[in-house]
């Protein structure tokens, strides 16, 4: 598993992560966790050159860290997955897009997926600083490039599919999702789609979120053993 996030200077750092130990970590599988531009791991700097049109080169070094992974061993393209929500589902999104050699399987939450209109829903207005503006032809130019939307492409086979949002959700809009669920569907891809009523852009509750991430590892391992075999 190779998650990210690279966004809005939200840092990913080593941390304890129980329920992934005992339901991933101890059935002998690995946990990677992509330290990208676009973060805050290294000061204001490393935050802005994953920002606009930096947003590319973000994406562009969790691609890296994926081929890396399969370079030294620690895993295989077949059985790699990506995982990631929000700004993380827009990361994973371009991995299908624009990587989707490198995977496996992606895993793609409460995700932004079509850039051209994420300023018209929700609170898309208050994330131009990050992404740019899709009204302003010269900030569309780069975003163009990843909009993972408008990048599905007839005839191109991509690895499965999980996309989870919710219906309740107030910052990302379950449009995102439904939309490339729907996309996927019609280019006769393999695609997963879960919304629930509650929750949000997060969780509602304990029992929720130990029912997605089960919802999700689950996906993981029967479509990441048949890749392989």
């Amino acid at each position: 598993m190779l998650y990210g996030y690279g966004g809005f200077s939200v840092s990913m750092t080593p941390g304890y992560l129980g329920g992934i130990g005992k339901t991933w970590l101890e059935r002998g599988n690995v946990w990677v966790v992509a330290n990208i531009r676009g973060g805050g791991e290294f000061g204001a700097a490393w935050h802005k050159a994953g920002m606009r049109e930096g947003k590319r080169l973000s994406h562009d070094d969790f691609a890296a860290i994926a081929r890396d992974l399969a370079e030294h061993g620690i895993t295989t393209p077949a059985q790699l997955a990506a995982y990631g929500g929000s700004n993380g589902g827009l990361l994973v999104g371009n991995m299908l897009t624009r990587y989707p050699e490198l995977f496996g399987a992606i895993w793609c939450a409460v995700p932004l997926l079509d850039m051209r209109r994420y300023t018209r829903l929700l609170a898309g207005p208050s994330w131009v600083a990050e992404y740019g503006d899709p009204d302003r032809p010269e900030d569309w130019a780069y975003m163009a490039g990843f909009s993972a939307y408008q990048n599905l492409e007839e005839g191109q086979i991509y690895p499965p599919v999980l996309l989870v949002t919710s219906r309740r959700d107030d910052r990302v809009h379950p449009g995102h999702a439904r939309k490339m669920a729907a996309r996927l569907e019609a280019l006769k891809q393999t695609v997963f789609f879960y919304e629930p009523d509650d929750g949000g852009h997060g969780t509602a509750n304990k029992e929720q979120a130990a029912f997605l991430t089960a919802l999700g590892l689950s996906f993981l391992k029967r479509t990441l053993a048949r890749q392989s075999s």
